[in-house]
């Protein structure tokens, strides 16, 4: 395991007016250069050769510069982590960095700065670790089963990792859950590593909210937690295929199709006003937990993934410790950060706020690791 004492080594030779905003170019990297751009940071995006033309499309979302690899896990090897040292260059991890690059790697091989705490991956890689952490704050999760023989209701069945839904599916009785286990490992689609890390999770009826929050230990304000404050920076709504349109195919097609619960895109979400204590009060508690747990907590940008119920009681469902694809929703700011900046204010331009302001108080150390 690398020691933030060793990342602080390697930050204490960055050149502090010269240091560049880099990721991988997937996932949220548009909107991390675009609003780092903003913030008067030079970026670094790491594609492979076929994906650089993509970003080439969007100059004003585009990197700066590029380093080219033949594939994401090449980013361990010395030679690029060479050049981002040399280059001055502190990662913004994101969902397709933590999968592509695998957050044991992060953990034991990558020793570039990364902004955040990337201890807060281990708790959000692992649904064991990640459903302790959700009780440690005292939020409401819905029931788990470990053993399939006490499923009793509809529950879906997840596995560790960024998967975005991804052979995800749902039982409602231990030989239904076995007859698809069976099925998938038969089709290639699961192996017995997946079986490992199994979450069989109660499905909670309501309307899913993906509220995307902000933990910064630069800044004070009213939601105050630990060091510094939580900030409600939007909301999304994820389009999942193809279980959120199958609904308009007839009944006697739809029981030949096997429901998908892969994200293909996001809806933007304003909560109805009355909400909002319960919404920032959830964003209070997980990150005095992360605080508790993994010191210093999950610094900037996290998610926590839940579902509104009738009683119009919130159950969270996961957390996700980086920042989120809905967040790309909101390049020039949302609903709630336009009531909390003066200046549109996206995600990927509060990372960078955040850096800057280290930078200027010196305190760069207290949110690198």
């Amino acid at each position: 395991m690398i020691e933030k004492a060793e990342i602080l080594e390697v930050l204490k030779k960055y050149d502090q007016q010269k240091i560049k905003i880099g990721t991988i170019c997937s996932h949220s990297a548009l909107q991390i250069f675009h609003g780092a751009r903003r913030e008067g940071f030079r970026t670094v995006g790491i594609t492979t050769e076929d994906r650089r033309a993509i970003y080439e499309a969007f100059p004003f979302g585009k990197p700066d510069e590029y380093i080219i690899v033949d594939k994401y896990l090449d980013l361990i090897d010395q030679k690029f982590q060479n050049e981002l040292f040399q280059n001055n260059v502190i990662i913004i991890p994101h969902g397709s960095f933590v999968e592509y690059v695998g957050p044991e790697n992060l953990q034991k091989e990558f020793r570039i700065p990364i902004f955040g705490n990337r201890n807060a991956l281990e708790f959000e890689g692992d649904r064991r670790k990640m459903r302790s952490w959700l009780q440690d704050s005292k939020i409401k999760v819905p029931n788990e089963y470990s053993d399939p023989s006490k499923i009793d209701r509809p529950c879906i069945v997840k596995f560790h990792g960024a998967r975005g839904g991804k052979g995800f599916f749902v039982v409602d009785s231990e030989e239904n859950y076995q007859n698809q286990i069976e099925k998938r490992i038969k089709n290639g689609a699961l192996t017995e590593d997946d079986l490992r890390g199994v979450t069989i999770q109660e499905i909670i009826v309501g309307v899913r909210y993906y509220p995307h929050y902000f933990y910064s230990v630069m800044f004070e304000g009213e939601v105050k937690a630990a060091e510094g404050r939580v900030e409600l920076l939007g909301i999304d709504r994820r389009v999942e295929s193809n279980i959120d349109d199958i609904y308009r195919i007839p009944n006697l097609a739809r029981s030949k199709i096997e429901p998908s619960y892969v994200v293909t895109g996001n809806m933007p979400v304003v909560l109805r006003e009355s909400l909002l204590p319960k919404v920032l009060d959830m964003g209070r508690r997980v990150t005095e937990s992360s605080v508790r747990l993994f010191p210093p907590g999950m610094i900037g940008p996290f998610c926590l993934e839940t579902i509104c119920t009738n009683d119009l009681e919130f159950i969270t469902f996961e957390v996700s410790a980086r920042i989120v694809a809905g967040t790309n929703l909101y390049p020039e700011g949302s609903p709630y950060s336009s009531y909390i900046f003066s200046k549109p204010m996206s995600n990927g331009r509060r990372i960078a706020l955040e850096i800057k302001e280290g930078i200027r108080k010196n305190r760069l150390t207290d949110m690198i690791s």
